[in-house]
């Protein structure tokens, strides 16, 4: 995957995925979800997250309690002890990553806590799922940073872009 490539394509065509995500605000919500459902099974057929990881290399998932609870197992710490190494909370008050990359993401973009990551990891990147309009803003920032989400809107705007 050549993210540097990515990077610039993404980049140039974010104003013209601004103005497509304000014309998929006014399609129905059944519709637009089972057209990104759709969409992201064809491109997850073509495309591997092991060949990028750019998110776990440039973004930080949300973490919930939950996941701090189990992963803080994993690694046999207390909760408040993994929060220290590991998290701060941000602007919005949520506890995300000191860093990235993410400290789980092995050389071979594999993850260390994979049967145990967190919440948004799993659902990561968002496009298969019901109620679409709420998050085309953020699926609009993750054309930014997953290059399956660049596509999925590429090919979503065929049927929209004017």
């Amino acid at each position: 995957m050549d993210l540097e490539n990515f990077r610039r394509e993404s980049k140039s065509e974010y104003s013209s995925n601004q103005k497509l995500k304000n014309r998929l605000r006014k399609v129905k919500p059944k519709v637009l979800d089972e057209q990104f459902s759709q969409l992201n099974d064809e491109v997850f057929e073509e495309i591997d997250c092991l060949d990028c990881a750019n998110c776990c290399k440039t973004t930080s998932p949300i973490f919930l309690n939950t996941d701090i609870d189990r992963l803080a197992k994993v690694f046999r710490m207390k909760s408040s002890g993994f929060i220290e190494e590991y998290l701060h909370r941000d602007e919005e008050g949520d506890f995300v990553l000191n860093s990235s990359p993410c400290p789980f993401l092995n050389e071979d973009n594999k993850c260390l806590v994979y049967e145990d990551r967190p919440k948004a990891c799993r659902e990561y990147p968002h496009t298969n799922r019901k109620k679409m309009h709420g998050i085309l803003t953020l699926t609009l920032k993750n054309t930014l940073v997953c290059p399956a989400v660049f596509k999925i809107f590429q090919q979503i705007g065929k049927d929209y872009r004017k």
